[in-house]
């Protein structure tokens, strides 16, 4: 008789339990909280992850972050994903996103690294730093600062990206189903290269540190070799 009586009483606890409302479940609408659609693939605070294909956008500069969101929502830069998240957004909402990721200041992941030959390092080397002259092709240091790190406010940063990323975003300039804002100083650049060079310039740009101040540069000592429409700001 104890026993179903305290069969009973569990029942009778568990069914109250299930009676009793729960209030509602509240998110603060933030804009870290809003985020969380992006850094579902871009990883924890936009800071991607060791391999892959997607890129950290964490600390980018803001105006660069900006101008990619609309490539993407206007099909500069084709992926449907991206496509079908950002066109219901704004301009000003996309401005105040990309503001967000720029802000924040965090760590940089090592990014996986495959084997590459000295003589597919040496030349990766010289096409970043010195570029090649008989080519008209201008050394990446020339835009993207000394250390490689980019420059504010619409210039990124190539140290710390995965090496397929690279690999394929130059790769997609040079086929041109990547496009920026008139002129496209990037498709002018690297249409001229070599698929080895291709690669040659991603390994050398994956095996080197992120500098510890891993911040963009506020100017460049010197003009852009050309011009480039995604840094004329509207």
């Amino acid at each position: 008789m104890q026993r179903w009586w305290a069969v009973g009483l569990l029942v009778w606890a568990v069914a109250s339990t299930a009676a009793e409302p729960t209030a509602p479940l509240r998110v603060p609408d933030t804009l870290a909280q809003r985020a969380l659609a992006c850094t579902g693939c871009h990883g924890p605070q936009g800071r991607s992850s060791p391999q892959g294909y997607v890129p950290r956008i964490a600390g980018k500069p803001e105006a660069y972050l900006y101008q990619q969101l609309l490539a993407f929502r206007e099909g500069r830069r084709p992926h449907e994903a991206m496509a079908r998240l950002l066109t219901p957004l704004t301009d000003d909402y996309l401005r105040t996103l990309a503001g967000h990721f720029a802000s924040l200041e965090v760590a940089y992941l090592p990014v996986a690294q495959r084997p590459a030959t000295p003589a597919a390092l040496q030349t990766g080397q010289r096409l970043v730093q010195q570029g090649d002259p008989s080519r008209q092709l201008p050394a990446c240091v020339a835009c993207h600062g000394s250390a490689l790190m980019g420059v504010a406010p619409a210039i990124p940063g190539l140290l710390g990206l995965p090496q397929d990323y690279v690999v394929g975003q130059l790769g997609a300039w040079r086929a041109g189903t990547r496009r920026a804002r008139e002129p496209d100083c990037m498709a002018h650049i690297v249409r001229p290269l070599q698929t080895e060079e291709i690669a040659a310039i991603a390994a050398w740009l994956t095996a080197q540190p992120v500098p510890v101040s891993a911040k963009p540069a506020a100017s460049l000592p010197a003009p852009l070799p050309q011009r480039c429409g995604s840094t004329e700001l509207k």
